[in-house]
């Protein structure tokens, strides 16, 4: 009985021989015990040290044992302790009486020992199992909520985590993609200066000899004019011609020489112009003399595209000639990178060329008329549009949407790096401060209209820096100071 040498037993009951014996037994047993003689001192002492049982006799004076019962389980401090009732009672009524009121047992009157005993030790242990199970069930509702707060803490770091790794995933595709940006811009801008060197000196050599060419080709014609006059002369003037003479002229044929030699004269001039025009227009699409934003024409930029572009124009044995439509609207003079641009119209009329290709290749048909139309007008008071048609076979939704994503391309591998559009694409919408965008259809052709000011970035930057040098300058000495001095300054 260990376990219940601090188990205290309360003994309810009026009759001191009652008590006596009870208290006897039990205290042999082990148990510590307390008395009350009433109903109402027992409440009170069971309020003020609660003990471990309660035997509490039926029939007292003043508050009855079930009034006694009623009042301690009304009690949230009391409501617990098991209570045996005592009672000579022996209907059935008043046992359930008792038992509904929440006692947990009877004992009847008079008493045997062995059964009080052994009903005060069931129901001790039954309250220490009880007590224990609570104790543990407290203890499994702590352990409960510290899991709780533990998972959830748990998954808010997860979550934190999850939200972490995926911000990371961002800022490196970001990296990604700035990195592949920063090596396309590399890879072309150098491109772009060997090409402009390339063209650049080809057009010098060639064009220091054609101007030569050119230029004597006129006195080349005026001097055989003038032999020609000569030899009509003598003509008119000799009577008789030598055999020997008379031989050679119609030998050489003569006549058919006078005729002809100024007609070779004369195409040899005309192509001498075209081999100008090439050259110009070769330099003009370089522009590698104009790095930097100038103010030019955008029609000769887009002609200048086209005569380097006719070879691939013109009828070939598979392909038939591809009709080109400019309808130029009056355009003012632009300010623009012009070798850029003229790279952006370069890549779009190439492709357009390609697309139309791959239309005759697809439907093997001789009837389509492969066409490209070339627009140009102003918008508003501040913009112009340039818009680039073709009627090729298209492109669906997806591959519009990824038109101008850098290594994207539907050519053949071998035939296309997927730069071209993407770069365009930087040019326009970075360098120009403009918009390049893609309208199509499968079956409709495609049509692409780029937007650029008219007055480029620097403008303002200009604007400014004049209004700084007016305010800060005397007037007289204004046009002593650079707009690189007021620039650096």
């Amino acid at each position: 009985m260990n376990t219940l040498d601090t188990s205290v037993i309360l003994i309810v009951d009026d009759t001191p021989t009652n008590l006596e014996v009870l208290s006897e037994a039990l205290t042999d047993a082990g148990f510590e015990v307390a008395v009350a003689i009433n109903g109402e001192s027992a409440i009170k002492q069971v309020e003020y040290d609660p003990p471990m049982l309660i035997l509490l006799d039926v029939m007292m004076p003043g508050i009855d044992g079930f009034e006694t019962c009623r009042r301690l389980k009304a009690n949230p401090k009391t409501k617990d302790i098991p209570i045996i009732f005592m009672t000579a009672l022996t209907e059935t009524t008043d046992k359930v009486k008792g038992l509904s009121l929440g006692a947990v047992d009877y004992i009847t009157k008079p008493f045997q020992q062995m059964e009080v005993l052994a009903r005060v030790q069931i129901h001790v242990k039954l309250r220490q199992m009880s007590a224990t199970l609570e104790e543990q069930n407290i203890r499994l509702q702590q352990e409960i909520k510290e899991r709780t707060v533990a998972e959830t803490a748990l998954q808010k770091l997860t979550q934190e985590l999850e939200q972490l790794v995926t911000e990371r995933t961002q800022e490196l595709s970001q990296s990604l993609h700035d990195l592949q940006q920063a090596q396309v811009q590399l890879v072309q801008s150098e491109k772009l200066v060997i090409l402009g060197q390339l063209v650049a000196g080809i057009a010098h050599e060639i064009n220091n000899p054609v101007n030569f060419i050119h230029a004597n080709i006129y006195h080349v014609g005026h001097y055989t004019n003038n032999l020609l006059e000569l030899l009509q002369f003598y003509e008119a003037q000799v009577t008789h011609f030598i055999p020997e003479l008379q031989a050679k002229k119609e030998k050489i044929d003569l006549e058919f020489l006078r005729e002809d030699l100024p007609k070779i004269i004369s195409s040899m001039e005309i192509g001498t112009e075209r081999i100008s025009e090439i050259v110009k227009s070769l330099r003009n699409f370089s522009r590698h003399d104009e790095a930097e934003i100038k103010v030019v024409d955008i029609h000769e930029g887009i002609d200048s595209t086209l005569m380097i572009l006719q070879n691939r124009l013109k009828p070939r044995p598979d392909y038939p000639a591809i009709q080109v439509f400019k309808e130029y609207g009056d355009l003012p003079p632009v300010e623009c990178y012009a070798g850029k641009m003229n790279q952006v119209f370069m890549n779009i009329l190439c492709n357009a060329i390609d697309a139309l290709e791959k239309a005759i290749d697809d439907t093997n048909s001789s009837t389509l008329l492969p066409t490209i139309w070339i627009r140009t007008e102003v918008l508003g008071d501040d913009r112009i549009a340039i818009r680039i048609a073709d009627n090729g076979s298209g492109m669906p939704e997806e591959v519009q949407q990824r038109v101008f994503d850098p290594f994207f391309t539907t050519k053949p591998t071998g035939k296309g790096t997927g730069l071209g559009m993407s770069i365009s694409h930087q040019i326009v919408s970075e360098k120009q401060g403009g918009s390049l965008r893609c309208i199509s259809s499968p079956g409709k052709g495609a049509e692409f209209v780029i937007e650029i000011p008219i007055r480029g970035k620097s403008s303002e930057v200009v604007t400014i820096c004049h209004a700084i040098a007016e305010t800060i300058v005397p007037q007289r000495s204004v046009g002593l100071i650079s707009y690189e001095r007021i620039k650096s300054a």
